[in-house]
């Protein structure tokens, strides 16, 4: 187990998304996500219904959640599903320091249908012109 996982918190880091979770959205609250003995630092946090953490929102994961649900409206996210992810990519004060970010859930690949069985005569209909 990596240090990161055995620190709590409220919130979700990069190492509890390694691996993905798949999450369902229950609700937005805005709230003070600053350090004990630190200005107020108000940010928007999504709250999971199958997470005992939340995820401070950031402006690329707000537009990355958009994308994948096909809308701006939060509202409509309620009750949606989504994976969150460590992505090593992600950078800070010029720094790749990884982090949390979201995409949308894979879609299921439908079964592929079964072949069409070959007809009986193999050359076909000899009375159709070839096509060429």
């Amino acid at each position: 187990m990596k240090i990161g996982q055995m620190i709590g918190g409220k919130y979700l880091k990069k190492e509890d998304c390694d691996p993905p979770i798949l999450a369902t959205i229950e609700r937005f609250a805005e709230e003070n996500v600053a350090k004990e003995d630190q200005p107020e630092e108000l940010k928007w946090v999504m709250y999971f219904s199958d997470n005992d953490k939340a995820l401070v929102m950031n402006s690329t994961n707000l537009q990355l959640a958009a994308i994948a649900f096909g809308t701006q409206e939060t509202d409509e996210w309620i009750g949606r599903q989504l994976v969150l992810y460590h992505d090593p990519n992600v950078s800070f004060g010029g720094k790749l320091v990884g982090g949390v970010r979201v995409r949308a859930p894979k879609k299921k690949t439908p079964a592929k249908a079964a072949p069409v069985s070959a007809p009986d005569d193999p050359f076909g209909d000899m009375d159709e012109d070839p096509p060429f």
